[in-house]
């Protein structure tokens, strides 16, 4: 994956090619869904739980607008619970049963593979609902940050970041780049969920001329 699998175990040995497991079943999440900014996986063995041998595994995925969440959980009854929606924050949790510890890791990824379905959907469906993106140009930008501020032609100021740009252009952005954007609201007020350089190969000869500086801030990052 571009950025690293954090896995963790508690109480159960990582030996048997767990860890392993978790990173080609991350793999493929990145395969399907090229944005995802962070991968989180915890298999866990509750200490209540050592006679039955159930495992917990728990995956949280970051996205550019929230973050997906499937638990494992052990329970004598299997069921899925219903998908939570909170502001930009979306939570998804899958309840599931098994003893083996490789197939509930599957199953988790399984269950996160189907929420990430849903969320792509979606995404994809709110942009071709625009029948037209926003025009701006890049304000402030913050390369060792991995973000900055766009600023539309009725001067308001958005936020985005690296993930929200399309075509791994964030490195070619300089201060003045025109783009076109999609907004939506964030917790922390109006982001950028998408961002397209307008021309970026005429862009991009202006912007060998220019030099980005790093420059501290205060604000978000």
């Amino acid at each position: 994956m571009l950025l690293p699998v954090q896995v963790t175990f508690r109480n159960i040995d990582s030996d048997g090619g767990l860890e392993e497991l978790v990173q080609q079943e991350a793999a493929k999440l990145e395969r399907f869904y090229g944005r995802i900014t962070s991968c989180r996986v915890m298999v866990e063995r509750p200490q209540r739980a050592q006679s039955s041998k159930l495992y917990h595994v728990r995956i949280d995925l970051g996205l550019p607008s929230g973050e997906l969440v499937v638990k494992h959980t052990p329970s004598l009854h299997a069921a899925l619970q219903h998908v939570k929606v909170e502001k930009s924050r979306q939570e998804a949790e899958g309840v599931l049963v098994h003893k083996n510890p490789r197939r509930a890791i599957r199953e988790a990824f399984r269950e996160m593979t189907r929420r990430l379905q849903d969320y792509k959907r979606k995404q994809e469906g709110a942009v071709k609902i625009r029948h037209k993106m926003a025009e701006g140009t890049v304000k402030e930008i913050f390369p060792d940050k991995k973000y900055g501020f766009l600023e539309t032609a009725d001067n308001r100021q958005i936020y985005f970041n690296e993930a929200s740009v399309l075509d791994g252009h964030f490195s070619r952005l300089r201060l003045g780049t025109r783009v076109r954007l999609a907004e939506e609201r964030g917790e922390k007020g109006l982001q950028a969920s998408t961002v397209k350089m307008i021309h970026p190969r005429k862009q991009a000869q202006v912007a060998q001329a220019v030099e980005v500086f790093p420059r501290n801030s205060t604000r978000r990052g």
